[in-house]
């Protein structure tokens, strides 16, 4: 995606030569979120979009590939337990709608975007991990848009980094988290939701340092 990254293995190590000795040198990693400030975080944004919609009714939410999606099961799961009630649930892939695709050797790698439902005078709440320059919610409101005619769309971020390069901001942040160009932001949402954390990763210093 364009607005972050979902990564198992974050850390790589870097060789350096110092003093006349090779030295392993790693990429610096800090935990943002573990799994329980994860659902603190996403169980504040439930309550936000709930008082601000004053309740589900019209709500649906639509989760970005790939690192979205599972936020936005849980976020459903939390509904239903706060409004006794299941809002609609969907996902979309952008990757046909990127502003990079026409750049050369680009190879596009498809996934699936499901909508099961009409969106027409629905709340949409886009539901994504990073915001960072701003393009991937562009290009999933351009999706959106295909599917019908919202009565609005709202977002909902786990992380916003900053970095904007379009006028879009979040409705809902779990979590502002100031970063340089050249650090990463992994959002770490497959497997159990025990092992769910959000890592700020620093490159590796160049050989020499």
């Amino acid at each position: 995606m364009l607005d972050g990254s979902v990564s198992g293995n974050p850390q790589i190590p870097v060789a350096a030569e110092k003093g006349g000795k090779c030295a392993m040198k790693k990429a610096s990693r800090k935990v943002i979120l573990d799994a329980k400030g994860m659902e603190r975080v996403l169980s504040r944004l439930t309550h936000e979009i709930l008082e601000k919609n004053k309740g589900a009714e019209e709500l649906v939410l639509v989760g970005i590939m790939s690192g979205g999606v599972p936020l936005s099961k849980f976020i459903r799961e939390k509904i239903r337990a706060i409004e006794g009630m299941d809002v609609p649930a969907g996902y979309v892939d952008i990757t046909l709608y990127r502003d990079d695709l026409s750049r050369a050797g680009y190879q596009p790698r498809l996934k699936r975007t499901e909508i099961p439902f009409s969106i027409d005078e629905k709340k949409v709440v886009l539901v994504d991990d990073v915001l960072f320059t701003g393009r991937t919610i562009r290009a999933a409101m351009d999706a959106l848009i295909d599917f019908g005619r919202p009565k609005n769309i709202q977002l909902a971020v786990l992380v916003d980094r900053g970095h904007r390069e379009l006028p879009i901001r979040a409705d809902y942040v779990g979590r502002n988290v100031p970063t340089s160009r050249n650090e990463n932001v992994d959002v770490m949402v497959q497997g159990e939701r025990e092992e769910w954390k959000v890592i700020l990763r620093e490159p590796a210093p160049a050989k020499g340092e």
